[in-house]
């Protein structure tokens, strides 16, 4: 029996209490490193068909959140990548995409969204250019591949699964952690959003200088022909000079939205625009045609959705929003900031013209109605620092942005 194998029957009969039905093997799979969050006694939910560790039974969530904050944390996530391979794939790629794509040069990685016809956002992702002809498209949670297929006829490309595992090695210490792990050293040279081709115990293993925490960090792709318990156990020895454990993602939940980083299907979905959700920089007009370009030459190009900040309470999720005793929006996603040291949130506002520095009424989860600030996104570290190495320390004295 294959380790993936046998996480699936550890896992079925951990979730279900039964011997495991076929359902949950083909439809729910584990990731072969889930063995190494067992211990906490995870609860799981469904990302891209697989299995994601939402929360701990066993453990204390703030203490782990600065254990990302101030050291490193290991979490394995629910991307899935798509290899898009062929000479016509740039091609292709620029008809899906709403940014440039010949661009992008060999060993980079580019977020890249894809729209509707009508204009309205369908998925997003990192798209990382392995070859001159050949990228990966690592997506957040959604019917996509389908999509790629479809959009693929007419082209000289080939669309599958690689069959890839994502993991992702996150905080002030995770560079300390490659460059103990990897056979040679930290690579000559891994700048934000590069990718890097290492070995770990010999084994070749593809990494990006990416990560969903806005804090510095790497991801590694485990291919089905690694020994992919070998490398897991191996990045964990490292980190535990560190005091390295995983987390699940509770803890990157309230991470992500200090950083500004806004969740497929979440925070946007197909009924809104790029424009809407503040990703006007990632339309590109002047590149040519792409799915949905019409419908934004003609869309609204003002920006709705902002963060929120509120001092004595965590917004509650939902149309919770008020101006002047109307519904006024809605809170797409919350949480609680140790760091900042109250409710923060993303929200979607019904006035485009309401802005950042406006007072607005929301319903928090204790029942109370409280008085929110708009706020620009990220709330903190506004310039980037953390993520791109240039502030390699979590401060405890940050201002909202």
């Amino acid at each position: 029996m294959s380790d993936l194998q046998a996480n699936i029957e550890f896992v079925v009969k951990a979730v279900t209490n039964t011997g495991g039905a076929s359902e949950f093997r083909q439809s729910m799979l584990p990731h072969p490193l889930v063995y190494q969050e067992l211990p906490h006694d995870p609860q799981f939910g469904i990302y891209n068909g697989r299995l994601r560790a939402l929360s701990y039974a066993k453990g204390d969530m703030e203490e782990l959140y600065w254990r990302l904050r101030r050291k490193v944390m290991l979490s394995h996530t629910g991307e899935l990548a798509t290899e898009i391979t062929g000479p016509d794939a740039v091609a292709m790629l620029e008809r899906v995409f709403t940014r440039s794509i010949s661009k992008v040069k060999v060993g980079r990685c580019s977020y890249q969204i894809a729209c509707y016809p009508d204009g309205g956002i369908m998925m997003d992702g990192v798209l990382m250019r392995l070859d001159t002809d050949r990228f990966w498209y690592v997506q957040s949670d959604g019917e996509f591949y389908g999509w790629l297929r479809a959009q693929a006829e007419g082209f000289n490309v080939k669309v599958f699964y690689p069959g890839a595992w994502i993991s992702q090695v996150q905080g002030p210490r995770s560079l300390d952690v490659l460059e103990a792990v990897a056979d040679d050293g930290l690579p000559e040279r891994f700048r934000y959003f590069d990718i890097a081709h290492i070995h770990i115990g010999g084994q070749p293993v593809t990494i990006t200088r990416t990560g969903f925490t806005n804090e510095l960090g790497w991801e590694f792709y485990l291919s089905p022909d690694v020994d992919a318990r070998a490398i897991g156990d191996r990045i964990m020895e490292a980190g535990r000079v560190y005091d390295m454990l995983t987390t699940p993602a509770e803890v990157t939940n309230a991470r992500r939205i200090e950083g500004g980083l806004l969740f497929a299907g979440t925070d946007f979905d197909d009924s809104v625009t790029p424009f809407e959700v503040g990703f006007s920089g990632l339309v590109d007009f002047e590149k040519g045609d792409f799915i949905g370009r019409e419908a934004l030459l003609e869309a609204d190009r003002r920006n709705r959705t902002w963060g929120l900040t509120c001092a004595n309470g965590t917004p509650k999720r939902g149309d919770s929003l008020q101006v002047a005793g109307k519904q006024a929006g809605r809170v797409t996603s919350s949480a609680f900031s140790p760091t900042l040291q109250l409710g923060i949130a993303m929200v979607r506002l019904n006035d485009p013209d309401l802005a950042p520095g406006d007072e607005i009424e929301v319903m928090c989860t204790d029942g109370e109605t409280r008085v929110g600030m708009i706020s620009t996104l990220p709330l903190y570290d506004r310039n980037g620092d953390i993520p791109r190495g240039r502030a390699l320390e979590a401060s405890d004295d940050v201002e909202v942005a």
